[in-house]
């Protein structure tokens, strides 16, 4: 007990050198809240801009599995732990969906301002995930007929917004890519279970509809 809740402190916490307690962060996701992860590529040591994979052009740099790939995500301590010991620098990724979270991410200026909106109409939000570019909204698992039919039946989604569902991953913090830190905006409340999050379509509908009060015209990023 005594050492969950001394890594339940730290995955909010940093180092004596300042840098994040990867491994114990990766720890409390897996065992504690049973959430699948498995590191991540590095950013490029020679430009942190670029990727460590071997696509030129990777547009998630640093922030998406490689090797091993997305379907080696596991719950188990003895893992995560050898993977983090023997790469204390990996960023830590989720695989989304199944009994983990599932997101709905949007750029980050449209973002802020719609969970000021948010906060505004009292509405109770689960855990944000900032990320430098973009913010992600953790939800529970759907599926994606469950998805498709809530899509189906709105006039309007910005095209902005992106699904993390079953089959999906996520950098978790204190990730570093090579965009940058990855952050909670909103970190989960202390406590001994998984933390809660919303229905798929509480958020979709407050969001949608914050974007469209806001007249936040979202980039595609």
């Amino acid at each position: 007990m005594r050492e969950i809740l001394g890594r339940r402190r730290r995955l909010l916490s940093r180092r004596n050198d300042g840098r994040p307690e990867l491994i114990d962060a990766a720890l409390t996701f897996a065992t504690e809240w049973q959430w699948p992860v498995l590191p991540g590529v590095a950013p490029d040591p020679q430009g942190r801009a670029r990727c460590a994979c071997p696509d030129p052009e990777c547009t998630v740099p640093g922030a998406h599995p490689f090797d091993p790939g997305l379907l080696a995500a596991t719950t188990d301590a003895r893992m995560v732990r050898w993977w983090w010991t023997n790469r204390p620098g990996a960023p830590i990724v989720l695989a989304t969906g199944g009994k983990a979270p599932c997101a709905v991410s949007l750029p980050a200026l449209a973002a802020s301002r719609a969970l000021a909106l948010l906060d505004r109409r009292g509405m109770r939000l689960g855990p944000v995930i900032a990320a430098p570019t973009r913010w992600a909204l953790l939800v529970k698992p759907y599926s994606m007929e469950q998805l498709g039919e809530l899509l189906y039946a709105k006039d309007f989604v910005p095209g902005s917004l992106r699904f993390h569902g079953e089959g999906g991953y996520l950098a978790l913090p204190p990730s570093g890519t090579g965009q940058g830190a990855v952050r909670w905006e909103r970190a989960p409340l202390p406590g001994s279970a998984a933390p809660w999050v919303p229905d798929v379509e509480a958020v979709v509908d407050a969001v949608v509809d914050a974007l469209t009060r806001t007249g936040v015209s979202a980039p595609e990023l």
